[in-house]
């Protein structure tokens, strides 16, 4: 008898790679519109993009948030999204890689990624409970989309007439895909709606009782080269650690104001609002800022005197700190005895350049303290201030090895010519800013090379918390040079030429600027 040959085993299907790849990527653009489309009407920070992206902001090392402010400066927020959007991508890529066979391998890539969505939102504290359902509800739609179109690329052999054809699952992962889509634009129109831009265009003009002097006429010498004096709000640096810029619409605003305190005290925007206002002239500057570096910016802030705040509370004398906390979750640690000082003028500032807030810089509310760097002095989007010790709470910038006491250094800055420019040899005209907020400029020098030092001409004098413009014209004969300036503040000290970096407590150095005569 002959042996009757054994058939061979049918093989197990499998999706082709660019199907595969195709689900796994569908699967995210649902979670991502979902989690999108309910944020709109739970909170705009309960995207689980969002909540992911501001979770790598706060917990990122030190040694990262260096290397990013120093190399990437003001884009750090574009590659970050650019960053995290290649994480989630390969993320989606893997998942059905690992699951051309059998779905179970994406599924559990795809929980996983979902967690930590929903713990980045968990973790947030500018968003209430409902906000979870963000990041859950995405979770739920990628595991049914990756699911359904799995089954229905990948039939079991007996369910073949089930299955799609690979046109039909193209068509349908796309149809799926411009849905979620839409639902990412429509929480995005639903969070605009309710957000802080239709609240500020309601606040209206904002009229101080004590408004700030007029300029003086040689105040501004952006005619020479220098920047203007006042920073439209539209060219003012912006500096911090929102990922999205916070939406927090007036009527929903409260300050609390507790810790040391001999009574906790709140206050709602329109008791802001209400009181007398005061309007300052004050330049803001970024400790993160490099010698000759823009992150400087002067504006006429709005708002009421801090220290009438906290005498409102009564601050105890063993406060050390005044614990500042964003609603973002951001914090920054000021000295208390310089908040509580009649006369540095510290406010918690409600309007900017005539106008309400920009969102961007702080709408509602801020804090503005002249003579710090900003990091431990101008606090955006603030809703809660304790006082405290140095011990007992390290604000974020603290925890990551920046000083405790921040003034800001006598520091100048040459606006014209510009690096690397050619100018024509003779008499040359060089433009630049000088600073040394609460203390004020007394003069400013330059030289050419390694000559003399020559005395430059000084804008007038707005206040001790503004920076001055300055101007010289020097010789310069044909070929190359380099011109440096430096700076002498109303105490005597002359700024120092030894370079610094940034951390932990501002740069130092002298500005320099090749150019070229001819």
């Amino acid at each position: 008898m002959s042996a009757l040959k054994e058939a061979p085993p049918t093989a197990r299907p499998r999706l082709s790679l660019g199907i595969a790849t195709f689900i796994g990527l569908v699967s995210l653009a649902v979670a991502l519109g979902v989690g999108h489309l309910v944020a709109g009407f739970v909170g705009y920070n309960a995207s689980p993009f969002v909540a992911v992206a501001d979770f790598v902001i706060a917990h990122s090392p030190h040694a990262v948030v260096v290397w990013a402010e120093q190399t990437i400066g003001t884009a750090d927020k574009t590659v970050l999204k650019i960053g995290l959007a290649v994480v989630l991508l390969a993320f989606a890529v893997l998942a059905g890689q690992l699951s051309r066979r059998r779905p179970l391998p994406g599924q559990l890539l795809v929980v996983v990624v979902g967690a930590f969505g929903i713990f980045a939102v968990f973790e947030r504290t500018d968003v209430g409970q409902l906000a979870l359902l963000a990041p859950v509800l995405a979770l739920g739609a990628a595991l049914l989309v990756f699911s359904w179109l799995h089954k229905r690329a990948l039939p079991a052999e007996s369910e073949l007439r089930q299955g799609l054809s690979r046109r039909q699952v193209l068509q349908r992962g796309a149809g799926i895909a411009a849905g979620a889509g839409v639902a990412a634009i429509v929480g995005e129109v639903v969070s605009t709606t309710s957000s802080a831009t239709g609240s500020r265009a309601s606040i209206g003009p904002l009229v101080a009782a004590k408004k700030a002097p007029p300029l003086p006429p040689d105040a501004d010498f952006h005619k020479l080269g220098s920047p203007p004096f006042i920073t439209p709000n539209g060219s003012f640096y912006r500096i911090d650690t929102a990922f999205v810029v916070p939406q927090v619409r007036a009527e929903d605003w409260t300050l609390k104001i507790h810790g040391m305190v001999d009574r906790e005290v709140s206050f709602s925007y329109a008791d802001i609002r209400n009181r007398p206002l005061v309007e300052r002239t004050v330049t803001l500057t970024c400790v993160s800022n490099e010698v000759g570096g823009d992150l400087i910016s002067t504006a006429n802030f709005i708002g009421v005197d801090l220290v009438d705040l906290l005498d409102a509370a009564g601050v105890q004398p063993g406060a050390q700190q005044m614990y500042a906390t964003s609603v973002d979750g951001f914090t920054c640690g000021t000295p208390a005895n310089v908040a509580l000082d009649p006369a540095r003028g510290a406010m918690l500032a409600i309007g900017m350049n005539g106008e309400a807030l920009p969102v961007e810089h702080g709408f509602p509310a801020r804090i503005v303290i002249p003579g710090l760097y900003g990091y431990v002095s101008a606090t955006k989007w603030v809703t809660d201030l304790e006082f405290t010790t140095w011990d007992a709470r390290q604000a974020y910038w603290l925890q990551r090895g920046w000083a405790e006491q921040a003034p800001i250094k006598t520091e100048s800055r040459i606006d014209a010519p510009a690096n690397g420019t050619s100018v024509r040899a003779g008499k040359v005209r060089v433009a630049g800013t000088a600073w040394a907020q609460h203390v004020g400029i007394a003069k400013v020098e330059v030289r050419v090379d390694q000559g003399a030092w020559l005395p430059a001409t000084l804008s007038a004098e707005v206040n001790k918390d503004t920076w001055r413009m300055w101007w010289a014209e020097v010789p310069v004969p044909p070929g190359s040079h380099t011109v440096t300036v430096r700076a002498t503040d109303q105490t005597g000290y002359t700024q120092t030429d030894h370079t610094a970096d940034p951390v932990p407590d501002g740069a130092t150095g002298w500005h320099t600027v090749p150019f070229t005569a001819a």
